[in-house]
């Protein structure tokens, strides 16, 4: 009998993540708030019923999409944060790992820049959720560093808040990037050795960073946490 229990579970789990599948790559092309359940359980090939063994609706399956799609960035760039290279080796990391995640999981970025001010609501709490405990995350590992001493928790917290908005914001632009570098590359637009989009967007990103690193070192002596 409990085998039997324990092939149910494997066998609904696969149905819920062809589902969670499916609807990622139904919203490339479009927005949650337009994708119907039965577009969805027609390509996973199962009656509409069958969704509602695992989703109240898909809002519920939109905030599975969206633990989904942010859960492993916390962690990488979690544990670059909390090592103890200098400034500048952190940032180039943490850029890279950003542009690698969203070469690996290119429609989990699109799918949340482009729910992150959509239209279903339990879908952009769930997002500003997620980034709000990442905030938590980076927060604590900028809070270990020496460079630290003297903040106040609420600086702190701004501080993260803004390498945070950054890296998603870099994330969506990367994704944008690289598909216009695709679509130039057998094209004549380039010139031998010139800088591609994501190239650019990659320099970009690290001089933002490296501003914002800038002004932290300084922050305090400014009397900016007054």
């Amino acid at each position: 009998m409990s085998h039997s229990l324990g092939v149910r579970q494997v066998q609904k789990q696969k149905t819920r993540q062809a589902l969670l599948d499916a609807a990622l790559g139904l919203l490339e092309e479009q927005s949650l708030s337009s994708l119907g359940l039965r577009e969805v359980t027609r390509v996973v090939g199962v009656a509409p019923t069958a969704f509602y063994r695992h989703f109240k609706d898909m809002g519920e399956l939109g905030v599975a999409l969206v633990e989904e799609a942010l859960g492993s960035l916390h962690v990488m760039v979690r544990a670059i944060l909390a090592e103890q290279d200098g400034a500048e080796e952190r940032i180039d990391r943490t850029v890279a790992v950003v542009q690698q995640h969203v070469r690996h999981h290119p429609l989990h970025i699109r799918f949340v820049a482009r729910e992150r001010h959509g239209g279903v609501r339990d879908v952009r709490l769930a997002i500003a959720g997620e980034m709000d405990r990442f905030a938590e995350e980076v927060a604590a590992a900028l809070k270990s560093q020496p460079v630290s001493d003297g903040w106040c928790d609420d600086d702190v917290r701004m501080l993260a808040e803004l390498y945070v908005d950054r890296l998603v914001t870099t994330a969506a632009a990367l994704l944008d990037a690289e598909a216009d570098d695709g679509e130039g590359a057998d094209g004549a637009d380039g010139a031998a050795g010139s800088e591609g989009a994501a190239e650019r967007v990659v320099r970009v990103a690290r001089r933002q960073l490296r501003l914002i690193s800038i002004g932290r070192r300084h922050w305090r002596e400014e009397g900016g946490g007054e």
